[in-house]
């Protein structure tokens, strides 16, 4: 397609078996009546060959593909806007009268799936995924999980309205938190000081709140692992979670060999920081502004500029790659600019019946929001790559995977930044800061995954257990240089701030094991663009219809996050560093 074609818009399949006289709205569902008889028609529905399964199996994914993104603008118009009770009430309503039964349904089909005579004569790839998925599912069901799962589902939603309202007034200006954080590239001290504590103490004003809320998620979620059989929500949201590929164990030794091969590279930027500032002590508030004293890097100004020069940018990889955020443009599948009331954050959300996503962030002006904006742009370029997999199993990859296709956008179009950034200088700068920024990444996810472990597995503990614990494990996996002296009450707290833990528990890990592969497909790219791209785009066109191992085999990349390789690949980010510096 040239540039001055039309492009072109895509359209939701036909609904062959719902048919096409109702649900029109994005919203348009009122009852559990309205979709009851269609979960009955396939529960009684006979299976009398291998073209039948096929089909019924088909239909079962275009209902469950109308409700998934049904649920999915709900979630959406609240973030957008979480101050509005009408839009909170909507998704709540689906949270409490369509899930409940539509799991109970969702489990009588696995079984009736499972059941079935025919399902060994399935034989095409993607099958034996998905069944093997849907047989952990039906182990770990208890209809009793199902009122459950619904209270923690209202209480996670709670966690986003607490922090969308968190606001504060800086220079006689309200802002919100993001805005606020850019204070903290300003080149004068005092005024980075200044926006760090005022946004503290503003996270350290909910805390209590905050600790409540999460005792409420804690005992919730334990009681729901106890009712399936497991000793603890730990070992439940491993098989919750579908973690074929890796233990808990796996996790341990993540967490040693960043220890090892990682954090002393953080503390040698730290010290490097501390030198090049010419401060002493370090102080949180100086971590973020530049070090040689230049002004913050201003990639766009608007949230329309970051999204025409993401699309130029995606254009230099791919042009398809710049179609498809060019299609979400012209359908209004984006709400990119910080504002008073959205939810804090960012997320690409998957749309099952158009499978054209939505991005949602908050950007102000930052280098950190083109990182976001790209790496969601990854998770968007995912969805448009698996959108014509006929079933929704086959097009919901692991973690693992879908952050494999973010994290590694972020590398793949960094060498085309200079759409963002015209002067060599600043360009080296914002390449620097995001090599920088892994080496940041891997011990923060170390952090909060051993935090999650911790957690789960001592589900009686106390606040102050909590606290105590947080900082022993952010200690093991911080720099020895920034010093925290009189801010320690708000350095037990900083755990508040990651949404993980309160909206979607143990999705944390995937992101450094993503990085690591992001950083093999980057090294491919860098040695072989055309193949490396390939790479990328053949691993995610499988959706999940292969093992993670063999989905990140055919990226090229392995499956691995031993010590040698962890060092191994830090080696190669460090020697680009060191190239960037010079």
């Amino acid at each position: 397609m040239t540039p001055n074609e039309t492009l072109p818009i895509p359209t939701r399949p036909a609904r062959n078996f719902m048919g096409e006289d109702r649900f029109n709205d994005k919203t348009d569902l009122k009852s559990w009546d309205d979709v009851k008889p269609f979960y009955d028609e396939l529960l009684n529905r006979p299976i009398e060959n291998t073209g039948d399964l096929k089909q019924w199996l088909l239909d079962r994914s275009e209902l469950e593909s109308y409700l998934s993104e049904n649920f999915a603008w709900r979630y959406i118009q609240m973030t957008c806007d979480t101050a509005n009770e009408e839009l909170v009430n909507r998704l709540n309503f689906f949270i409490a009268e369509i899930q409940p039964p539509m799991t109970a349904y969702g489990n009588d089909l696995d079984i009736k799936t499972i059941n079935s005579p025919y399902l060994s004569q399935l034989t095409d790839d993607g099958y034996s995924v998905m069944v093997r998925g849907m047989k952990k599912a039906i182990e770990i069901f208890r209809d009793e999980n199902i009122p459950l799962q619904t209270e923690i589902q209202t209480e996670e939603r709670k966690y986003g309205a607490i922090a969308g309202a968190m606001t504060v007034v800086i220079d006689g200006r309200e802002m919100t938190l993001p805005e606020a954080s850019d204070l903290l590239q300003v080149t004068d001290r005092a005024v980075r000081e200044n926006a760090w504590r005022t946004i503290w103490e503003r996270r350290y004003q909910d805390h209590d709140a905050l600790d409540q809320l999460f005792d409420r998620l804690r005992d919730l979620r334990h009681q729901v692992a106890v009712n399936a059989g497991f000793a603890n929500f730990r070992d439940f949201s491993f098989a919750a979670l579908g973690r074929f590929d890796y233990s808990p164990q796996d996790c341990f030794n993540f967490h040693e060999s960043v220890a090892d091969a990682v954090v002393p590279l953080l503390d040698r930027l730290a010290q490097e920081r501390k030198q090049r500032l010419q401060v002493n002590p370090l102080r949180p508030w100086d971590t973020k502004v530049d070090v040689e004293g230049r002004a913050p890097l201003k990639p766009f100004e608007t949230g329309a500029e970051l999204l025409e020069k993401t699309i130029t940018c995606f254009d230099r990889l791919d042009r398809s790659l710049g179609d498809d955020l060019r299609i979400m443009r012209a359908m209004g599948h984006l709400d990119l600019e910080s504002r008073k009331g959205k939810a804090p954050g960012g997320y690409n959300y998957p749309l099952e019946e158009i499978g054209v996503p939505f991005i949602f962030m908050n950007a102000t002006s930052s280098l950190r929001d083109l990182v976001t904006m790209v790496h969601e742009g990854g998770h968007a370029v995912h969805s448009f790559l698996t959108r014509e997999l006929p079933l929704k199993a086959f097009r919901n990859p692991p973690m693992e995977v879908a952050e494999l296709a973010s994290m590694s956008m972020e590398l793949l179009s960094m060498d085309h930044w200079d759409v963002f950034f015209t002067n060599p200088d600043e360009l080296r700068r914002a390449k620097l800061q995001h090599l920088e920024s892994i080496i940041e990444t891997l011990p923060w996810v170390a952090t909060i995954d051993k935090f999650q472990h911790w957690i789960y597995e001592n589900p009686t503990h106390t606040t102050a257990d909590r606290r105590e614990n947080w900082l022993t494990i952010y200690e093991k996996f911080a720099d020895n240089v920034v010093d925290w002296s009189g801010l320690e009450k708000l350095k037990e707290y900083v755990w508040q701030r990651q949404l993980h833990l309160y909206e979607v528990p143990f999705y944390y890990i995937e992101y450094g094991i993503a990085q690591l592969g992001a950083i093999g497909v980057w090294r491919n790219y860098r040695r072989d663009p055309e193949a490396g791209l390939a790479g990328y785009k053949n691993a995610l066109s499988l959706g999940y219809k292969a093992p993670i191992r063999e989905i990140y085999a055919a990226a090229n990349v392995p499956f691995d996050f031993s010590r040698e390789h962890i060092r191994e690949l830090m080696e190669f980010v460090w020697e680009e560093i060191e190239t960037l510096k010079k």
